[in-house]
């Protein structure tokens, strides 16, 4: 963002060409093109599609484990190795991370603060 700001004022304010632009900067001149069609100082936004994980299919029965456990004293709760352990039994193909960082998650949305 900073180079494509860099890249505007160089040739609104200071009148230079595409090309002494590119070689003041180190881009190509393609790339200076591309800039200045632009036209303003924003970085291109890339959004990838949303794509259904392996874990998606046992998110429901997931949830209802950890609000089984939400409710047991800390020592008794089931760790997310257990867990992943219960879900491959159940046929879940896929990670540990990827169950860790749901449930890092969810978790966080449970323990919101609200003050009184």
């Amino acid at each position: 963002m900073v180079m494509i700001g860099k890249v505007l004022r160089m040739h609104h304010r200071e009148k230079k060409s595409v090309r002494e632009i590119a070689k003041a900067t180190s881009l190509a001149r393609n790339t200076v093109r591309k800039y200045l069609r632009l036209g303003k100082a924003e970085a291109p936004q890339y959004q990838r599609p949303a794509v259904p994980t392996k874990l998606a299919p046992y998110v429901e029965q997931l949830e209802q484990w950890l609000r089984a456990d939400a409710r047991r004293p800390k020592k008794e709760r089931r760790s997310a190795k257990a867990l992943l352990e219960q879900l491959k039994a159940a046929g879940y193909g896929g990670g540990y991370s990827r169950l860790t960082d749901y449930i890092r998650a969810w978790r966080a949305a449970q323990c919101v603060f609200r003050p009184t």
